[in-house]
């Protein structure tokens, strides 16, 4: 049975106080969407739909950046989550089986919560995510018999009796395709608020002879993000999560607390992570790494023996092999670093390409950027660049080759030559001196006035 989920982000979110739509916020560098559609993606959903309102162009320029079969649909007037679920109607015309309703702004919902969902989808007609609040607050809340949810009923529409009740709507519906567009067709917006509530099609379902149930997950699952402090709060959620299932997983992490992960990040087992080390998204790490403290990593990966820090960055498009050392404040982007190679002290290797166990000196700089087009430096295997060697790129070092330090490298080098490229030392007996004697009188004579 096919699998569709809407995915309700359409909402302002002004208690964000911002420009940017509330669902393209980012949690550990995705936008909180993107949370919401990784989770449809995990259960096999044959087709996502995406309601936009607020910051429509943006948000559809995400999600379509993201995943670009998703589809987006506007709903212009807020009008509530029955209303919403609506827009969705024409772009799953024709579609059979699960609908999950899901939610922008909700990035934590697990995959194995919504599988539990469609097993229970078998029983009901209809099913509720539920989850037992330690604060009630103003959520709607479920109203139970048995296994058999009566209805759903909004805080402000609710009795001092109903008020009591503890187990909370996290919003979240799953039904088949065919019912969900029926039921909210009979929904109405005689209500405190004048909406149309997706809830209502709980009591709906039932006076139809509709069965409906509701699955309880833990409440961190349910955490909504409508302010910057609850984005906040999920940052923190996400990291704790994300650092305990590294430490399960056979990740030594030497300060926990200080190290923080993006949304995709994979760290093999026996790798060990000092403090204070950042990843950004897209990056991999293999079994048996090193990365030292204060690294900054995106858009990398890094193979399994090598040793990164501290204090390096790794930029999109950095592959270094095996048994790879990059050391402290050290940067690499576009580059690829073959088995063994080392690039050791305050060096730039970006738009290039480094042979097996060749030696970077310190200070060595591949100059890239021409002021408009980027090139690329290859160096052999086996070289030896000196310290601060500038290589001008294009340019060629071939395998086993040395450069003198302090040359600027404009050529290509052949294999097994020594390159010195720098001016000749001339040596002016004296005039350091004397130079030094000057400037130290027009300092004295400037204090003087």
């Amino acid at each position: 049975m096919s699998i569709s989920c809407v995915i309700l982000a359409a909402g302002q979110g002004t208690r964000m106080n911002s420009d940017l739509p509330k669902v393209l916020h980012q949690v550990a560098g995705a936008p909180l969407v993107v949370h919401t559609m990784k989770t449809a993606s995990a259960i096999g959903a044959d087709r996502i739909v995406v309601v936009t309102g607020h910051g429509s162009a943006a948000v559809t320029s995400t999600v379509q950046a993201w995943e670009p079969d998703a589809l987006t649909v506007e709903q212009t007037e807020q009008l509530g989550t029955a209303h919403a679920v609506q827009q969705a109607r024409s772009a799953l015309e024709g579609v059979t089986g699960d609908v999950f309703v899901l939610y922008g702004d909700t990035p934590f919902i697990r995959a194995e919560t919504l599988e539990a969902m469609r097993a229970a989808r078998r029983d009901h007609a209809v099913v509720v995510l539920g989850f037992e609040a330690r604060d009630p607050g103003r959520y709607g809340r479920l109203k139970m018999t048995d296994d058999r949810l009566e209805a759903i009923v909004e805080f402000k529409d609710a009795s001092p009796e109903e008020r009591a009740i503890t187990l909370c709507n996290s919003g979240v519906i799953c039904a088949e395709a065919e019912n969900l567009f029926s039921l909210i067709d009979a929904v109405g917006n005689d209500n405190a608020s004048g909406e149309y509530y997706l809830t209502d099609i709980i009591a709906i379902a039932n006076a139809r002879g509709l069965t409906a149930t509701a699955v309880v997950c833990d409440e961190a699952e349910t955490m909504g993000v409508n302010s910057r402090a609850q984005l906040a709060d999920a940052e923190a959620a996400f990291q704790t999560r994300a650092r305990a299932e590294a430490l399960e997983n056979g990740v030594t992490l030497t300060a926990p607390d200080t190290v923080f992960f993006a949304h995709d990040t994979v760290v093999g087992r026996d790798s060990i992570i000092e403090p204070n080390v950042i990843f950004g998204p897209d990056v991999t790490i293999e079994s048996g790494v090193r990365i030292r403290a204060f690294s900054h990593l995106e858009g990398c990966h890094v193979s399994r023996g090598a040793t990164v820090g501290p204090f390096a960055r790794l930029r999109p498009g950095a592959e270094l092999a095996e048994d790879v050392h990059v050391g402290n404040f050290c940067e690499i982007k576009n580059a690829t670093i073959d088995e063994g190679a080392k690039v050791n002290h305050l060096s730039y290797i970006g738009d290039a390409s480094v042979g097996a166990r060749t030696n970077i000196g310190a200070g060595t700089i591949t100059c890239n950027y021409d002021g408009v087009f980027k090139h690329r430096t290859t160096i052999g295997r086996e070289a030896f660049i000196g310290s601060n060697t500038m290589l001008v790129a294009p340019v060629t070092v071939g395998d086993r080759a040395l450069t003198g330090s302090g040359s600027v490298v404009t050529q290509d080098i052949p294999a097994d030559a020594l390159s010195i490229a720098r001016a000749k030392q001339v040596n002016k007996p004296g005039l350091g001196k004397r130079l030094m004697d000057s400037l130290r009188a027009r300092k004295s004579a400037k204090k003087e006035h």
